[in-house]
């Protein structure tokens, strides 16, 4: 005879720790509202009788709102009640009253309940109610539009909570979303709520809402879409795109996810052409619902308006993608060759004793050939420029737009952008709303959003673009096309915000963003009227005034004004990065000098010294207006103004202040510290070998 297995027998006499008591809570109301309201009903619920257990779960359903019943609710192990009984009622009240509760407790708790449902085992059971009402639904013996208004009430309840269900759910841990893909039941749910003319308009938009959710930055997803044959649900979403309304704005952000992560780009689209340059039209179209009233914005459906400046915002972004595949450079243009141009760091700098070569005399300077450290590809990143060289002596638009374009010979803007639709139908549809909205002000909270957001999509189109290398008639077809419209942009949106002097920190940190963007992307044509500079100073001034932490003492201090953000993307580093390109050719001398001076003087302040960010991105913006020895500003500002001296002091304290930044808790901003001690003692040497005789 076999040994027997204690440990199974200890466990089967084990109690179940559920069905243990429930101590009652110890303050005097929660006790007494314990006996009176929770006992009760959840007695009701695990009653014999159909009708009590309905009334008990419709009960609880009302009362799971309120924080101390569900709190106490919970205590009672009501999920495990509902999950192993009320799921599984006969009585299709009590069944939807049961989602209801689920519906009610992911709404109110934190996302750790979520995952706790998860381990419970809550797809299962929403997979057995998605199967259910897809068979509802598709039944041919009895059809739902024969079916009584009560049950088909009943069947759209549920669904209803079934998609409320699994939005947070999905969200609470990548493993969750994985699964909730992975379920073939659950997809098939989904799209065929998507197909169905059965399908009340409530549930169809919150139908739409979780796709466009669980579709962000998920290939299973979209490939299961695309390829679904049973609903068509991919081809039923290119139909509502086109029919305007909050379906259209829905289906275009489920689109818009389906595309990115297939990469259907304007390069490589997918089925019929499809990429998101079908969709920019609709979304603009829907913009134009936003109407402009006095200078003021005024819509029905805010909230919408809002979902479709998020998907343009997307759009500008994943536009990256493409613009690589076509930032193609012009054959025979032609500049300066490596041997006369500061190129910035080069690979053979990385092992440079930094204080040799900053004692070194000009005898001894190294060869500046190599390329500039920076990376181009990262859109955030926007502490570096594309390039050194890309300022010309311009008089005025018409020479530049000729260097570009090869004057006379210029192709019309709409065939100019027609290998780029997605960038063409953002800058022709969709920018004049965006100015619109970004420019007009804003009397309600909604409103609000809407300006914010409406900036934020341009701000991301402008940024993407500004990553393109326009220097020396590069991407001219792109050029040609952008400028006059990011012109436009600075006038009718930079400029009315920076007069409206709006003491908005978030307005403010967006349009400096937006304005830094335009200006990099202009390479010194910004349209400023000569005086837009003293406003980004003061801006700078002001945001010294916001928290300021101390860089090297642990997690969340980086010594500038970014809070618990990136210290690259402080408001203090926009600030830079706008006045930088503000002073660029062709840009006065007198501008170029404040801007220069104002940078110089805050780098040579040992009394209140800049954040680490801060001090990498002034030297950054210095090395580009100062790169070129032939620009009117090297002679009449750098050299008499003696710049390079000061930047030479710099340098032993700039390692120290590198040194000083916690590269456990700020690699980045170490790094590019790090760089830029390398950067600044290489260009010091270069301004030595190329001074003036």
């Amino acid at each position: 005879m076999g040994k027997s297995n204690r440990n199974n027998k200890a466990k089967a006499f084990r109690s179940d720790p559920i069905a243990k008591p429930v101590k009652p809570p110890s303050d005097p109301e929660l006790a007494a509202l314990r006996e009176a309201r929770i006992l009760p009903v959840i007695k009701d619920l695990k009653s014999p009788e159909a009708k009590s257990r309905t009334a008990a779960a419709g009960a609880i359903a009302n009362i799971v709102q309120d924080t101390k019943c569900r709190k106490l609710l919970l205590r009672e192990q009501v999920v495990h009640v509902v999950l192993t009984e009320t799921l599984t009622d006969a009585s299709p009240d009590s069944r939807a009253a049961g989602w209801e509760i689920l519906k009610v407790l992911v709404q109110e708790e934190e996302a750790d309940f979520c995952v706790h449902l998860y381990r419970l085992d809550i797809l299962t059971a929403i997979e057995h109610a998605a199967r259910s009402i897809i068979e509802t639904l598709t039944a041919t013996e009895q059809p739902f539009g024969k079916l009584l208004k009560a049950q088909q009430r009943l069947v759209w309840e549920i669904t209803s909570s079934l998609i409320a269900l699994l939005i947070p759910i999905a969200l609470a841990r990548d493993e969750i979303l994985d699964a909730v893909v992975a379920n073939p039941t659950i997809l098939r749910f989904l799209f065929r709520l998507v197909a169905s003319e059965l399908v009340p308009h409530e549930i169809f938009e919150e139908t739409l809402s979780c796709l466009m959710v669980l579709s962000e930055d998920n290939l299973p997803l979209g490939q299961a879409l695309t390829d679904d044959q049973e609903t068509r649900c991919y081809d039923e979403l290119l139909k509502f795109k086109t029919g305007g309304g909050v379906r259209a704005v829905l289906a275009c952000g489920v689109l818009h996810n389906v595309f990115s992560s297939l990469q259907w780009l304007d390069h490589s689209p997918g089925k019929d052409g499809a990429c998101d340059a079908i969709l920019v039209p609709s979304l603009s179209r829907e913009l134009e619902q936003v109407s402009s009233s006095n200078g003021s914005l005024k819509t029905s459906n805010p909230e919408i308006a809002q979902v479709a400046l998020e998907i343009l915002a997307s759009i500008g972004t994943d536009l990256q993608n493409t613009l690589e595949k076509g930032n193609r450079p012009q054959p025979g243009a032609a500049g300066k060759s490596k041997d006369e141009e500061w190129n910035g760091l080069g690979d053979e700098a990385a092992d440079t004793d930094v204080d040799a070569v900053a004692e070194a005399d000009d005898d001894d300077a190294m060869d500046v050939d190599g390329d500039h450290e920076k990376d181009d590809s990262d859109q955030e990143d926007k502490g570096e420029e594309d390039g050194l060289d890309d300022d010309d002596d311009d008089d005025d638009l018409d020479e530049d737009m000729d260097l570009v374009t090869g004057g006379d010979d210029s192709v019309p803007d709409t065939a100019g952008l027609d290998d780029l639709p997605t960038l063409r139908d953002l800058i022709h549809k969709a920018l004049p709303q965006l100015i619109r909205l970004s420019s007009d002000s804003a009397d309600s909270d909604e409103t609000a959003a809407i300006q914010t957001q409406a900036l934020s999509a341009l701000n991301n189109i402008a940024w993407t673009i500004s990553m393109i290398d326009f220097a020396e008639g590069e991407n001219a077809h792109v050029f040609d096309v952008w400028a006059p419209a990011a012109k436009k942009v600075w006038q009718k949106t930079i400029t009315p915000i920076l007069d409206s002097d709006n003491a908005d920190i978030t307005l403010a940190s967006l349009v400096t963003s937006l304005a830094w963007a335009i200006a990099r992307s202009l390479s010194g044509d910004t349209p400023s009227d000569g005086t837009q500079h003293r406003k980004f100073m003061a801006l700078y001034q002001a945001s010294k005034g916001l928290e300021h932490h101390d860089e090297g003492e642990g997690e969340g201090h980086c010594g500038c004004d970014c809070g618990d953000d990136d210290p690259l993307q402080s408001l203090g580093v926009k600030c830079i990065g706008v006045l930088g390109c503000l002073a660029r050719a062709p840009a006065s001398i007198d501008v170029n000098r404040e801007i220069g001076v104002a940078l110089m003087s805050r780098l040579a302040n040992t009394d209140d010294v800049a954040p680490p960010a801060e001090i990498i991105e002034m030297l950054n913006q210095l090395f580009d207006m100062y790169a070129d020895e032939e620009q009117a500003c090297d002679k009449e500002v750098f050299w008499k103004d003696n710049f390079l001296q000061h930047l030479q002091e710099l340098l032993p304290r700039l390692k120290i202040i590198a040194k000083g930044v916690d590269k456990r808790a700020f690699e980045e901003l170490r790094t590019k510290a790090d760089e830029a001690v390398l950067n600044l003692a290489r260009f010091i040497q270069y301004k030595k070998k190329h001074a003036p005789r």
